[in-house]
């Protein structure tokens, strides 16, 4: 009882220096709704966002096990702490609306496809005499950042992880695979293409090439080689020591087997794929839209609308994790030690984060404009700093907006004005590399995290980990802005 009320001490202190800090800072900060009208946003409205974020900070590390099982109602208490205040500053209505749109139009979306590939991947199974050496593991890290700009980096991050764990269970140190991981295959593989991740796809649906974004590979191949010669030489000491401590693989002649099961499920894969582009695709043609120029769907409340486009990728995703799951022998789910624990985690957390991040997106919204940034460095920072805390695709879309309106005559057309090569360049690697820099940056990064905690890997802290992105990412940006966005 004495440790428990100490701990919760230590969290109502954190809580209230946090709240104080928060209370203190301008009240309102004017955000231009149209020409015509503002309305203020109160700065204190971003407190139940920072107070959940410092919750999936702290708690792990103060009260793991209460954490683990009172999640959902920290969860609930904190949209709660939103909901309310919310509703007296704008009105029950204008906060259903809000509450649905982003319930409707972000989270649903994104659990689907978390789920479906999730499920998909589940069933797909590598087995062999592979060993995780630091040669084998750089070569599957490689693998699986290029395989996130075919398959998005959710995708291709379900589909390796279970593998890549595998082929490392005899090893003791192994969380800097894992950190790495998370680095380049959950987030900058993904920026090739805008199947690779949501914030690209956006770009694509508002004007920018398809292609486009193969811009972006001499900067992806200047990070990669960067981070997987550090990687092999953290590898190769951490090999060196789990070797003289008499660890092995238990494998008589290595790499002469391997052999995958399930491999049928890549079809379900790919139709989660098609579902994707279809998504990006379907609000474009005039089958989906009405006389205005709306995307049609199903209206819901106020404004809130399910689209058409967004159901059918919905139907395809549920339908290719059901059908993968009824074609796929269970054995296969229990040799990938598949449980449903990540993707629960995840589907409370960030349910909790899509909601109460909207104070903090309006503000985004506000400022965005009028923040006077215009350099590529600039635009690389700021969109990178944000999207390692908030959604990265409105981070994106709001950057990529202020840029349209700048006046520039050549570069890229977009329907948001024209945009130089060069700064679309720094807003799509901010809005992708910089996810990376926390666990909460990019919804795979989590995915990565709990899965790996399941299977016997020590991963960081939340604080932890942000000090292996401050030691091992920020120097890489720091190259990337002198080297590309000067």
């Amino acid at each position: 009882m004495y440790r428990r009320m100490r701990a919760l001490k230590k969290i109502l202190t954190l809580l209230g220096t946090f709240f104080m800090v928060m209370l203190l800072t301008p009240t309102y900060v004017w955000a231009a709704e149209s020409h015509a009208s503002a309305m203020q946003v109160p700065v204190w409205l971003c407190i139940p966002f920072a107070g959940l974020l410092l919750c999936i900070a702290v708690m792990p590390l103060l009260r793991a096990e209460w954490w683990e099982a009172h999640q959902p109602l920290v969860v609930f208490m904190w949209i709660i702490l939103l909901v309310v205040p919310f509703a007296i500053v704008y009105g029950a209505g204008d906060t259903l609306e809000t509450v649905l749109e982003c319930i409707v139009n972000d989270y649903l979306t994104f659990i689907v496809l978390l789920f479906g590939l999730f499920c998909v991947s589940g069933n797909i199974t590598v087995g062999g005499d592979f060993a995780g050496s630091p040669r084998v593991n750089v070569c599957l890290l490689a693998l699986g950042t290029l395989l996130s700009s075919c398959i998005g980096t959710t995708g291709a991050s379900m589909l390796m992880v279970r593998p890549v764990i595998k082929m490392n269970s005899w090893r003791k140190r192994k969380r800097h695979i894992m950190v790495f991981f998370i680095f380049l295959i959950s987030n900058m593989g993904g920026c090739l293409t805008p199947i690779g991740d949501p914030p690209l796809l956006m770009g694509f649906m508002r004007g920018v090439p398809f292609f486009w974004s193969m811009h972006l590979f001499p900067i992806l191949i200047f990070d990669l080689v960067i981070l997987l010669f550090v990687f092999y030489h953290l590898d190769k000491k951490a090999y060196r020591k789990d070797i003289a401590q008499g660890r092995k693989p238990d494998i008589s002649r290595p790499g002469t087997e391997f052999y995958i099961e399930g491999l049928h499920n890549i079809i379900f894969l790919i139709m989660i794929v098609g579902a994707v582009i279809l998504s990006g695709v379907l609000p474009g043609m005039s089958a989906f839209q009405d006389a205005a120029g709306n995307v049609r769907g199903i209206h819901l409340y106020g404004e809130v609308t399910l689209t058409f486009p967004a159901l059918i990728e919905i139907v395809i995703i549920l339908l290719a994790a059901f059908l993968s799951f009824k074609t796929t022998d269970k054995s296969i789910r229990r040799r990938n030690h598949f449980t449903w624990g990540a993707i629960q985690e995840v589907a409370v957390l960030f349910i909790g984060i899509f909601i109460t991040m909207q104070p903090a997106l309006m503000l985004l919204k506000a400022l965005g404009p009028h923040i006077g940034l215009s350099s590529p460095r600039e635009m690389f920072w700021a969109t990178g700093a944000l999207s390692s805390f908030l959604d990265n695709t409105p981070t994106y879309l709001v950057f990529l907006t202020t840029a349209g309106t700048l006046g520039f005559l050549n570069g890229v057309t977009t329907s948001l004005g024209t945009v130089p090569v060069k700064l679309l360049s720094a807003i799509s690697c901010g809005a992708v590399f910089m996810g990376a820099n926390t666990y909460i940056g990019n919804a795979p990064n989590f995915m990565v995290k709990s899965i790996s905690d399941e299977n016997g890997v020590n991963m960081p802290s939340f604080f932890g980990y942000i000090g292996w992105s401050l030691v091992f990412l920020v120097p890489v940006f720091i190259l990337d802005m002198l080297v590309f966005f000067m």
